[in-house]
């Protein structure tokens, strides 16, 4: 897939404050500094689309992005560590859960993963709850330039071995580095392949 053009559509700070969900989307979601809106300015190829913050918890909304004027890339705030309130947190919570759980736009969810640590208990509770609920999803590790292929092929390997103690089989799963331009081709054509699952509402 050709990116040709990405522009900023809404932020929204409740479920009923979204767009129309008559365009598939693909959004993005891990856990506070990740390296989220990194990889998704990497990418659009448009340097800033999503603000980048030295500090953690920074994405307050659901931020929808118009990617060739046919779908929405969709920037969710992060799970995990975040200096805000345990109200804020919670409000956070509930607002992931209703877009996750209820849009009926959504093809896929990325969980963005730190290639550079072993499994942590934050990601693989929040991924067990994507599959009870039957989201589709796909796992991201992040980072890779940071350790070099064969210390996150390692870190996946261990990831595997823990998620296979209690799933039948594996997510789709890709390696990525925003600075290094790694995995964005492969994310893209699977973002193509994918939207074939999007069936417009009459």
């Amino acid at each position: 897939m050709i990116i040709r053009s990405a522009s900023y559509v809404t932020s929204s700070a409740k479920f009923t404050q979204l767009p129309p969900p008559d365009l598939p989307e693909y959004a993005f979601i891990g856990r506070s500094n990740v390296g989220k809106s990194s990889l998704i300015n990497m990418l659009v190829s448009r340097k800033g689309l999503a603000k980048i913050s030295g500090s953690p918890g920074k994405t307050h909304t659901i931020n929808h992005f118009l990617i060739n004027e046919s779908w929405y890339l969709v920037d969710l705030p992060g799970y995990g560590y975040a200096r805000v309130s345990q109200k804020m947190r919670a409000e956070w919570d509930r607002l992931i859960k209703a877009y996750i759980t209820l849009r009926e736009s959504l093809i896929s969810l990325f969980v963005l993963i730190d290639a550079r640590h072993e499994p942590m208990l934050s990601d693989l509770a929040f991924m067990e709850r994507l599959a009870l609920s039957g989201v589709p999803f796909a796992r991201v590790f992040t980072k890779t330039d940071k350790v070099g292929p064969r210390e996150a092929e390692k870190n996946k390997i261990l990831h595997d071995r823990k998620m296979l103690e209690t799933w039948e089989s594996l997510p789709p799963t890709f390696f990525t580095s925003a600075t290094k331009g790694t995995g964005r081709d492969e994310l893209l054509d699977y973002i193509k392949e994918t939207m074939i699952f999007y069936k417009r509402e009459k």
